[in-house]
């Protein structure tokens, strides 16, 4: 429950991060055995050589949902209880009632929380952050639990090889707290969508949610399909509109950016955005190689990893970016 003696504008931090990733590995080579393709070409397409696979017998978009968070609240130096408001991040959650956050919530303490899933494909995350900073700015909440969690590869038909190839399971967290200083925080976000193109990337749970003209495709019903080229053309042009937006809007340059904290969709897309922009390798972290494409989680991992090891200081800027399924897509500058 928000302090009821705070009041007013308020700085945001990111306090914690952590993560919450499966054991199992599952490599090109492992690909190799049960379909047509092979490392080079899947390396050569997309950047990935492995991807991390969650057991259905030991795994949950729960447990790793949940392990994240209590990493996060661990780094933080928090308890679940401090927490106002569980976001959870995800378009694979094990169910939709309950809520995967509202069990994430008890799972890790924080009652009476408000708890509920965000549901925006490979933009959860940082729609959520948006949702996260706007809460705390405003004096609704003071502590916030943000998640992009992900079990996509039991969405997978792995008869497919343009699409299974793809993405993997993981989770990443933060914990977004108030702070004195209000410079720090969302300086500008976006959080935007049009559904006119969902069919570009879509889960048909039964026949009458498949449009007339994917009628013949023979992925599984239940399992993820995508218009391959039509999303890379949207990807690469979001992605360059939305850096320039943001630059635009804040007054910033490019070099004036310390991190661009990027969804990992596919190593051609990230640097087709480093060309656009001028983003030098060292302000562009990429890591889809060893986790492929994790949708919502995959900003939060490249967050964790870049706090982790210093890169991040206190009043450096970031800017986050992200676009998927809906068609959706979500940024922000931010001073952390």
């Amino acid at each position: 429950m928000t302090d009821p003696h705070f009041h007013g504008q308020a700085g945001v931090r990111i306090a914690g991060t952590g993560l919450g990733l499966p054991e199992g590995r599952l490599t090109n080579a492992d690909l190799e055995k049960i379909m047509d393709t092979s490392d080079e070409w899947i390396v050569q397409r997309t950047g990935i050589r492995e991807r991390r696979k969650a057991d259905p017998d030991q795994d949950s978009q729960l447990s790793m949902a949940t392990k994240a968070l209590d990493a996060a609240l661990s780094d933080a130096g928090m308890k679940g209880s401090d927490l106002d408001l569980v976001i959870n991040g995800t378009c694979s959650a094990d169910s939709t009632v309950p809520s995967g956050a509202c069990r994430v919530a008890a799972n890790v303490g924080a009652t009476p929380a408000g708890a509920f899933d965000l549901v925006a494909a490979c933009s959860s995350f940082v729609y959520a952050l948006n949702v996260a900073d706007t809460m705390v700015r405003s004096g609704r909440a003071k502590s916030v639990g943000v998640i992009g969690c992900e079990f996509l590869t039991r969405m997978m038909d792995y008869s497919d090889r343009r699409v299974s190839i793809l993405f993997g399971d993981g989770a990443g967290a933060a914990v977004v707290t108030a702070d004195e200083d209000t410079r720090r925080g969302c300086l500008w976000q976006m959080t935007e969508g049009d559904g006119r193109d969902w069919e570009k990337l879509y889960r048909p749970m039964d026949e009458s949610q498949i449009p007339e003209w994917d009628r013949e495709n023979p992925i599984q019903q239940g399992c993820i399909r995508m218009s391959g080229q039509d999303i890379y053309r949207f990807a690469v042009t979001k992605f360059g509109e939305v850096i320039a937006s943001g630059l635009e809007a804040t007054g910033l340059k490019s070099e004036d950016i310390s991190q661009f904290i990027c969804h990992q969709s596919n190593i051609r897309i990230l640097q087709k955005a480093m060309e656009r922009n001028e983003i030098p390798d060292e302000k562009l972290r990429i890591n889809i190689d060893r986790y492929g494409n994790t949708s919502a989680a995959s900003v939060p991992i490249i967050l964790h990893e870049l706090r982790s090891e210093g890169k991040l200081a206190a009043g450096d800027l970031a800017m986050f970016v992200a676009f998927g399924a809906g068609l959706t897509w979500a940024a922000n500058v931010w001073r952390v």
